[in-house]
């Protein structure tokens, strides 16, 4: 198991203690679980692709046209934010994603995607029903709070960056911190995971394009062979690693695609291959990236080829770090260790996935963290990603709760006034986010 993070007594024990274990309650009231349930499903029988959220974005607005949250849409095509509060500052946000995957579910149950090739494979149904689960909570107890909620429906974190395009929509404007989680069947239910720093890992992927010479393979010498060439350079990217990045640093480079010639006697005029490169930081990334292609370039002239490589696009573009602000990890483990107990807040191990929440904790202070929903008594759940992906709502009232526990608390605290203005952004001009759009 997982060593616990340690965590200091509250702040105001009278009455920030008492914040977590009411929201947390009112999240276990049969009729709001039982609410967040029917919206996950409702979700999962209609998932959508990044930027084509539609039905995804019009099922959560009319559920806040009905709690009379106003919000902000479209932002970046399908994204919405909304505000809880009382409309001046300090603004802090709570952030769910809503794209799902291009995968076939194999999972036969009553609410089974109605969509074919398309499946909520990876909890964001989950995600959105929780944060509009934290949405209901905040809105009955708007009096209460002492500056607003910014509610952060985004799209397309599956690769489209869907964050880097809120953020440049103005989504964030005058927002002093965002907290995000992802639900994670490696950890029991009633537990978090997380840490601080670095948490995901820096993405990009590429693709390379080797042309030859085609000809007929028994007459090798007559062509340049590009095949030849991409086996030389995929051997030689899998050196970069192992040959030139420090052991302690972590690193991955892996060729996932190779697509070259059609006919077992018939050397092709060009070979494509890509793939994915990955590391904790902004320098380690930035010198894979320049090594990958050179490695590309100089490996495919030795053969007598010529080679392009493209990198992230615009639309596709790289992630960077996920990093944890250490203030608001102090904060978190307070907030959490309240309402779950110490012991269920477990430090997790760095992971080499991404995560596109990784543009605002580069942008503003932020935090993201991993909500358990495993059960030994429910059987194994597969990991993320598996057209077999099966989720356990009874961590619906979790998610719901610590999302309203820490912007509430957020507001009351305020855990980063004693940070620097670049990292509170205290200085700034203090507007309505209304005004940014």
């Amino acid at each position: 198991m997982p060593t616990p993070i340690s965590s200091t007594p509250s702040i105001n024990p009278d009455k920030s203690v008492k914040i977590p274990l009411d929201f947390l309650d009112y999240a276990k009231k049969p009729e709001i679980k039982d609410w967040m349930v029917g919206i996950r499903r409702n979700l999962h029988e209609i998932p959508e692709l990044g930027f084509l959220e539609f039905e995804t974005s019009k099922l959560i607005r009319t559920e806040l046209d009905q709690m009379g949250i106003p919000y902000k849409y479209p932002v970046a095509v399908t994204g919405i934010v909304g505000f809880v509060g009382t409309g001046r500052p300090p603004f802090v946000a709570i952030r769910a994603d809503m794209d799902a995957l291009a995968i076939e579910e194999a999972v036969e149950w009553e609410h089974k995607s109605k969509v074919p090739g398309k499946m909520h494979a990876c909890g964001h149904d989950a995600h959105v029903a929780m944060l509009l689960g934290a949405a209901k909570m905040l809105q009955e107890r708007r009096e209460d709070l002492q500056g607003t909620v910014v509610l952060i429906f985004q799209p397309a974190e599956e690769g489209g960056g869907g964050a880097k395009k809120m953020l440049d929509a103005g989504a964030l404007n005058n927002v002093q911190a965002i907290f995000g989680l992802h639900v994670s069947s490696e950890y029991p239910i009633g537990a978090v995971a997380t840490r601080a720093g670095p948490i995901t890992a820096a993405s990009g992927f590429f693709e390379v394009v080797i042309n030859g010479k085609g000809g007929h393979a028994a007459l090798p010498q007559h062509t340049v062979d590009p095949i030849l060439a991409a086996s030389n350079v995929i051997v030689s990217l899998q050196h970069l690693v192992s040959r030139e990045a420090d052991p302690l640093d972590s690193q991955v480079v892996t060729i996932a695609k190779v697509q070259g010639g059609g006919a077992f006697n018939v050397i092709p005029d060009s070979v494509t291959i890509g793939g994915t490169f990955r590391a904790f930081s902004k320098e380690s990334f930035s010198q894979l990236k320049q090594r990958i292609e050179d490695v590309v370039t100089r490996q495919a002239s030795v053969q007598r080829c010529n080679a392009s490589v493209t990198f992230n696009t615009n639309e596709n573009p790289c992630y960077p770090v996920t990093i944890n602000n250490e203030v608001l990890h102090e904060y978190f483990g307070k907030a959490a260790g309240d309402m779950l107990g110490v012991q269920n807040i477990f430090e997790m191990k760095l992971l080499m996935g991404a995560e596109d929440f990784s543009f605002f904790a580069e942008a503003i202070p932020g935090y993201f963290y991993y909500l358990g929903f495993k059960n030994e008594t429910q059987g194994q759940f597969e990991r993320g990603h598996s057209p077999y992906y099966t989720f356990n709502e009874d961590a619906l009232p979790y998610g719901a709760a610590l999302h309203a526990s820490l912007a509430t608390r957020y507001l009351l605290e305020n855990p980063l006034k004693h940070t620097s203005p670049e990292a509170n952004y205290h200085d700034e001009p203090k507007r309505s986010p209304h005004d940014e759009f």
